[in-house]
């Protein structure tokens, strides 16, 4: 029992904390996976959508130190109680997502593992189990250091998520897991390859025969049936290859621009998924960016989810040298993690991507 309780806290451990820093490297993305739950029935808890970024910092830090607690036998009890209530929770959080399928992505690693709602639930059941080893086996958890020891641990491993939050915050994601990082063709990550895998669907056909429901389940022939037809439910029961850039597009009065955005040879896109929420104190620097690339041969685009009549208004406002278009807002949120932001492309590749903070680091060569 020693030996497998002694496995179980490296491991639960070992994994709390890399799933807890993989996060804390993109609170805000954390925080739009929260948004989700929020907002898609899964917890009906809306009026928590205003405060998704601070829960999200504060989840992913408690799972940091729970790991580290965990790791060097500070206050066990308390540590493996607290992960017991942490994993029951989210348990049933993916499970319910996953019967349902409401969220797609339980964001448990970010953007670096995607986990499908199933998989995310196996592997909580496989915590679950390690964590409930350790409730059996509490006792042979003892402390690696002395308490002076533990306690200072402690309080570096908190300030430490705490700098590293703040500076991710106020900057970029340390580390970009993105299909949009830098150094990305956007149009090549659009592409499908001729040998992908197609998606494979069931449809289950309704009919009325003789007065009684019948159901015929095909993989897509319309079956012969000598009743009046109901109707069909399709299931995707194997999904099909999907490119990791996809829903990105350039759209304007209606029309797309994409293709021909992409070709340019001088591209300089300003980001803003929601111009109401952005941050208006750097716009200021923002025109200032914008006109010394329009000078120096770029062409300038905005991009936004936005209506047009707060586009419009910005651009008199700050006296702006440039139009926005329209891309869907799930799209930019995965782009930049920043509201505005400025991304320099040649020929669709991502040569810099820069928070609003970083402006003065643009390079317009």
């Amino acid at each position: 029992m020693k030996y497998i309780v002694a496995i179980s806290r490296v491991f639960v451990g070992v994994l709390f904390i890399i799933s807890g820093l993989i996060k804390l490297n993109d609170p805000v993305g954390f925080s739009f996976k929260l948004e989700e739950y929020f907002s898609q029935g899964v917890l009906d808890l809306p009026f928590f959508m205003p405060y998704a970024l601070t829960i999200a910092i504060v989840v992913v830090i408690i799972e940091v130190l729970l790991g580290v607690m965990l790791l060097i036998g500070f206050k066990p009890k308390f540590t493996i109680w607290s992960l017991l209530a942490m994993i029951i929770f989210f348990t049933f959080l993916t499970f319910y997502s996953a019967y349902f399928n409401k969220v797609t992505d339980c964001g448990c690693f970010g953007d670096a593992v995607k986990l499908t709602p199933w998989e995310s639930f196996t592997k909580d059941i496989v915590l679950l189990a390690f964590i409930l080893i350790l409730l059996l086996g509490v006792n042979y958890l003892k402390p690696i250091f002395n308490n002076r020891t533990n306690t200072i641990l402690m309080i570096v491993s908190l300030v430490g998520c705490i700098l590293f939050c703040n500076h991710v915050l106020n900057h970029l994601p340390s580390k970009d897991f993105r299909p949009y990082k830098i150094g990305t063709n956007i149009e090549a990550g659009m592409t499908v390859p001729d040998d992908a895998p197609n998606a494979i669907y069931e449809y289950a056909w309704k009919f009325n025969v003789n007065g009684e429901e019948q159901i015929l389940v095909t993989n897509g022939d319309y079956p012969t049936v000598n009743g009046d037809f109901v109707g069909v439910e399709t299931t995707e029961i194997q999904k099909g290859y999907e490119p990791p850039v996809h829903d990105f597009t350039i759209e304007r009065d209606g029309v797309d621009f994409t293709a021909s955005m992409l070709q340019e040879e001088k591209l300089v896109m300003v980001i803003a998924y929601d111009l109401a929420k952005s941050n208006y104190e750097v716009f200021e620097s923002l025109k200032k960016n914008t006109d010394v690339a329009l000078s120096k041969g770029y062409k300038v685009i905005g991009m936004s989810a936005s209506n047009d009549e707060i586009g419009k208004a910005l651009i008199k406002e700050y006296d702006l040298n440039f139009d926005f278009y329209f891309t869907d807002e799930t799209t930019l949120k995965t782009i930049v993690r920043s509201n505005p932001a400025i991304l320099i492309l040649e020929r669709g590749t991502i040569l810099q991507k820069t928070h609003y903070n970083d402006f003065d680091e643009l390079n317009f060569n």
